[in-house]
């Protein structure tokens, strides 16, 4: 990292080099309204250069900081983002002409997670309705978002309400999430022990399918968890979708934190595999002692950074993006954030202001 006068610039290849790194370094210029350039953007990827994901969360940024920004174009392999004011509420819908990128949109909820701490520190209530992909094989999922996300957050204090209007499943996207935001006083929390054990829940998403693949799912779930001598409470949502999907979200939630899984369905893939592959993620993650997944480190940091006093949490698997999003962060704040474990292993994570 290098500063000239306010201006931050980061290396977008640093660590795993990817979109984590872009879409936190305009969260936290948005948050810190500190001024920006990333260069090498997404450096570490096949794929380098902004694409329409950045794209996406730059333009609703730059609305609620009235930003300027210099390379906002798909491919750019260097971007600048300059904030001019305090972060605003937004009402309205983020879209973005799918010509830029076309046969991908961006995922809604992955920009909507990266939306939520800015919106939180805003001072007045949000509404924002995004589209794009909600339930894909390589990203955040709707339901995960819904049910895991949202509530570890308003354990801190953040409180965000959404809704699927329509289910994307896949980069063809054609899914709408809308969502409100209420303006937050953020407060730590300790989750340096997972306490009991509240509840193992799962979601079978499905789009244009036969119900008896549901049922097969469910019932599937309920010998998995009887085996492993865990609770399980499993629902299907039948969802609005322009095309055939299936995504099964399965978590569990504990006194004090929580982790979670995704698994999408695919042709030629059984929905019992599918269900298989999201509980054993989660019965791995309820007997490993972490509060919380390597997911949720990912998604809560932001906001645990903004937030009165001392976090702390236990993550059961520290990963290379996990540690590239701290490296961003202490980019834009002299903040105290130490990850105790190595890479590929658990690990216990404070965060102190």
């Amino acid at each position: 990292m290098a500063t000239t006068g306010s201006l931050i610039t980061i290396d977008g290849g640093h660590g795993e080099g990817g979109g984590a790194l872009v879409r936190t370094a305009l969260t936290m210029a948005a948050v810190t309204q500190q001024s920006v350039r990333i260069d090498n953007v997404r450096n570490g990827t096949s794929y380098p250069g902004l694409d329409i994901e950045d794209l996406t969360l730059l333009r609703a940024l730059a609305k609620v900081c009235a930003a300027e920004s210099v390379g906002a174009e798909a491919g750019s392999k260097s971007v600048s983002f300059l904030p001019t004011r305090r972060s605003s509420g937004i009402k309205e819908a983020i879209d973005l002409d799918p010509s830029v990128q076309p046969n991908r949109t961006p995922n809604a909820n992955v920009l909507l997670n990266a939306l939520l701490p800015v919106m939180a520190q805003s001072g007045v209530y949000s509404r924002i309705s995004l589209s794009g992909e909600t339930y894909g094989s390589h990203s955040l999922c709707y339901d995960y978002f819904a049910n895991v996300t949202l509530e570890a957050q308003k354990k801190f204090g953040l409180y965000a309400f959404p809704d699927l209007v329509t289910a994307g499943f896949g980069r063809e996207g054609g899914g709408e999430v809308q969502i409100e935001i209420e303006p937050s006083a953020l407060e730590a929390v300790d989750w340096s022990t997972p306490g009991e054990l509240k509840a193992v829940r799962a979601v079978i998403a499905m789009g244009e399918l036969p119900m008896t693949i549901a049922h097969r799912a469910i019932s599937h779930l309920n010998n998995l968890a009887s085996n492993a001598q865990l609770p399980m409470e499993a629902e299907i949502s039948g969802v609005d979708s322009p095309r055939p999907g299936l995504c099964i979200t399965v978590w569990a939630e504990f006194e004090r934190g929580f982790g979670g899984s995704t698994s999408m369905g695919a042709k030629g893939i059984r929905a019992e595999a599918v269900a298989q592959a999201a509980f054993e993620d989660v019965n791995s993650f309820v007997r490993s002692g972490a509060t919380v997944d390597p997911f949720l480190a990912d998604q809560i940091l932001p906001t645990a950074i903004l937030a009165e006093g001392q976090t702390t949490f236990k993550v059961s698997r520290i990963t290379k993006r996990f540690l590239t999003i701290v490296w961003v962060i202490k980019q834009f704040l002299p903040i105290h954030i130490t990850v105790k474990g190595k890479e590929g292993e658990a690990g216990e994570v404070t965060v102190r202001r």
